[in-house]
């Protein structure tokens, strides 16, 4: 069953992001912040977000199971815009 988005699109399922940040390292701060840009960006057109407690430096962030952003990879935080743009192309993507 296919649902609207905010902007009135339709899209084909809601989407789960995965955020795995480093407990020991603080980076609640940024967790949270991403968390909460997504929620009021998206509301209903997550499926869930996934917060995982991690370690030795790590912040990564998958989109429909796809990493999008890894620190180690791609080095610092990922702008949230970034984020946004891939929950919007996993929006768009057709359901299968």
């Amino acid at each position: 069953m296919e649902a609207s988005s905010r902007d009135g699109s339709r899209m084909a399922k809601p989407v789960k992001v995965s955020i795995t940040y480093c407990a020991e390292c603080g980076y609640e701060p940024q967790t949270l912040a991403l968390t909460d840009a997504l929620m009021r960006r998206f509301a209903h057109d997550l499926s869930s977000i996934e917060l995982i407690p991690w370690y030795q430096g790590s912040f990564d962030v998958s989109v429909g199971g796809e990493l999008v952003h890894s620190m180690y990879r791609d080095g610092g935080f990922p702008e949230h815009e970034k984020i946004f743009e891939a929950v919007r192309k996993q929006l768009a993507a057709p359901a299968g």
